[in-house]
């Protein structure tokens, strides 16, 4: 579908529409520090996206198997065979999940008090990065796997823009900041957006438990939606990351990792030697400092399991505030993603000081060591921390690791 032509059949559903006529702006009622905005376009179509559809509370079958002749395989960083997901370097059972575009929904992870949220163990990546008002939300993208539930989504961000060029998927998010709203749909992307409002439910639905109404989606529905439109959703060139079941040399122990961002928003990770992967923890309390920081287990509500990474990477990164805003309630923060950076990957119980890579705007983050030579991943899922050039590291004990944010 041409650009143009996909910005007429944009369907926008204003659940606040008296509220906004009064105030172009408007706290979210879920997360009273959140701003968004209504955009302004041509087309204004009111859907239903009342119908409910009930959340599961197991997970879909995986679809990536691993195999006996895995073990000392290397796939990346091209060339991949046809069955293996250029994501996460793992065979699927399923090729054809493989002949269509990766599939990014936008997930909250605040309030605490709406945790856990549904589907993120099945993406094969997710970033997780400090967005406004001190909190974090997660850019989760499917590709090898769907999950029947994802979700709740909420609205998006600046350094979305990037990722979605990076991994050339289809964006499932819930409005956003207006200006962050004119970037999205001027971009090159804007045929592959789904805001909230383009169509009644699926693929974008309502649902209510414990009295919150949260809007998800089923990745299935979300592609198959997609390709309803015309829009292009074949196999994309996802060539670039690099996947060897054996860890490199020069590791050193890293049995544990905490990124704190905020007295809000601080993570743990902790090394499972009986899986080969990290479990993460996640904030339930604000913390003012170090010692009155609080972990709980955090976990997927389509299965109520603990969330697991078989790589788990901190991207050093500049934060900046866009759009002439300043520290506090109406900051836009936007994130420079382009060429280089610093970056620490850690995998097995250890760590390596590497670098990120991102060149052009459509080739795939990739890591490398200091001379150049490929990164190789875990094969599996990965976890992206990213977090600021000025950001303080520390390794206060042997294989206990520390990245505190300093918010620009």
């Amino acid at each position: 579908m041409k650009k143009n032509n996909a910005q007429k059949t944009i369907v926008i559903l204003f659940i606040l529409g008296s509220l906004f006529a009064c105030n172009p702006f408007a706290a979210n009622k879920n997360n009273p520090t959140e701003i968004i905005a209504t955009p302004t376009i041509p087309t204004i179509i009111t859907a239903d996206l009342s119908t409910e559809v009930p959340a599961s509370k197991t997970p879909l079958p995986p679809t990536e198997v691993p195999t006996d002749s895995e073990s000392s395989t290397s796939y990346g960083p091209s060339n991949f065979p046809i069955d293996v997901n250029p994501l996460t370097g793992k065979k699927v059972t399923n090729p054809e999940l493989l002949d269509r575009r990766p599939l990014a929904v936008k997930v909250q992870i605040f309030p605490r008090g709406q945790r856990p949220a549904w589907g993120v163990s099945l993406a094969d990546i997710v970033y997780d990065y400090y967005q406004n008002n001190g909190l974090t939300r997660l850019h989760t993208i499917f590709y090898g796997q769907d999950s029947e539930t994802v979700g709740p989504i909420r609205s998006a961000r600046l350094p979305d823009i990037p990722i979605v060029n990076m991994y050339k998927s289809i964006f499932a998010f819930g409005s956003a900041e207006e200006r962050t709203i004119d970037r999205l749909y001027s971009s090159n992307f804007v045929d592959r957006l789904v805001m909230e409002g383009y169509d009644k439910c699926p693929p974008m639905c309502r649902v209510d438990p414990n009295g919150f109404n949260y809007l998800v989606t089923n990745t299935t529905e979300l592609s198959t939606y997609i390709s309803d439109q015309g829009i292009d959703n074949t196999r994309q060139d996802l060539d670039g990351m690099n996947f060897n079941q054996i860890a490199p040399q020069g590791g050193q122990l890293a049995s544990q990792l905490s990124v704190r961002v905020s007295i809000s928003a601080y993570t743990r990770w902790d090394y499972d030697a009986a899986s080969g992967r990290y479990l993460r923890f996640q904030d339930t309390v604000e913390a003012y400092d170090q010692a009155s920081e609080v972990y709980e287990a955090f976990t997927d509500r389509l299965s109520g399991q603990q969330i697991a990474a078989d790589n788990v990477i901190v991207l050093l990164a500049t934060y900046n505030y866009a759009f002439g805003t300043q520290p506090g309630p109406g900051e836009v923060i936007n994130i420079e993603l382009t060429k280089s950076g610093k970056a620490y990957a850690f995998r097995e119980g250890q760590i390596y000081e590497i670098e990120w890579q991102h060149p052009t705007s459509e080739s795939v983050l990739t890591l490398t060591f200091s001379d150049g030579s490929p990164y190789p991943f875990k094969p599996g899922n990965t976890w992206f921390h990213i977090i600021g050039q000025s950001s303080k590291t520390a390794n206060p004990e042997n294989g206990i690791w520390r990245f505190e944010m300093l918010i620009p």
